[in-house]
């Protein structure tokens, strides 16, 4: 039925920002700035309730490890779903991302300031006319994750190394997407 529990704890946590390629200087994309307003006001849901209840039991298992809380994993879990497809990603991609940058720590603050599960810069709020987005809320970090990757993967024509990079903000160095790459095989792959 299930896979067994493969998860082991990440011990050493990547400080890269996440988009770090784009500065607080200006230099913003102004189709990712668009495409974050959007997101912030947009939700969604599971689209097939039988496809979806599997998916949480099986990543469930996974997962249990960094958070024990049945609760607090199953609402976690719900919104990643949520915000990886509305942004068109893969979940078990987004899991991949959240397990390299943050290791599941939702309070976590890289040494540059990115915060939360998927470690977003706070320029970015400003950036989107949104100062007042609280970061360490869960919905609003995986909103802006998943959208950023989204607008990466887009720009990048598919290439999942060069967008991640970009998220990584380590364009043109493949250490970063080699990782997220290589937890999503060995973690969170689903076999559909």
């Amino acid at each position: 039925m299930l896979r067994p529990l493969l998860l082991a704890i990440l011990a050493l946590m990547l400080g890269w920002p996440v988009a770090a390629s784009a500065s607080a200087k200006g230099d913003i994309d102004p189709e990712l700035r668009q495409a974050l307003r959007q997101a912030a006001e947009s939700t969604d849901s599971f689209a097939d309730r039988f496809e979806a209840e599997v998916w949480l039991v099986d990543i469930s298992s996974r997962l249990k490890r960094y958070m024990p809380d049945d609760k607090m994993r199953l609402e976690f879990l719900r919104m990643v779903h949520q915000e990886a497809t509305r942004a068109g990603l893969s979940p078990e991609l987004v899991l991949s991302v959240i397990h390299v940058e943050s290791a599941f720590q939702r309070f976590a603050i890289s040494v540059v300031g990115a915060q939360g599960y998927m470690q977003i810069m706070p320029f970015w709020k400003n950036e989107i006319g949104r100062p007042d987005d609280n970061l360490m809320l869960t919905r609003t970090n995986l909103r802006y994750g998943c959208t950023i990757l989204r607008h990466y993967l887009d720009k990048e024509k598919g290439d999942l190394i060069r967008a991640l990079a970009r998220y990584n903000g380590s364009l043109g160095r493949t250490k970063y997407p080699e990782k997220v790459l290589l937890f999503w095989e060995k973690y969170w792959f689903v076999n559909h």
